[in-house]
């Protein structure tokens, strides 16, 4: 899982991946330490889909264009496009679906 720096990178991961899944996250944030071990189980079913994680802290811009108020928010991409989004802890199996959509 690729832990996204900038703004940049950004912007390549989802010009170069049909599908990504996006976990906006924060280092404080209790919920989202209990989903960065899912997503890390879904990253390794899920070969097809590139997975990212954006600190929301260390890249407020990117947040901002998703008007991202609360986090964990997982936002799944299809060819550069948000198709779907969740906000809160989810498991496995929901997960999926969201991926899914994102195929």
């Amino acid at each position: 899982m690729k832990i996204i720096e900038t703004k940049q990178e950004y912007e390549a991961l989802l010009k170069e991946n049909k599908s990504v899944l996006i976990d906006f996250y924060a280092d404080w944030c209790g919920p989202c330490k209990m989903l960065g071990p899912v997503i890390e189980q879904l990253s390794s079913i899920e070969t097809e889909v590139a997975f990212a994680k954006v600190n929301v802290d260390h890249n407020p811009e990117i947040a901002s264009i998703y008007g991202i108020m609360t986090i964990p928010t997982v936002i799944a991409f299809k060819e550069g496009e948000p198709v779907v989004s969740s906000v809160g802890f989810k498991p496995l199996p929901e997960l999926q679906k969201l991926v899914e959509k994102a195929k």
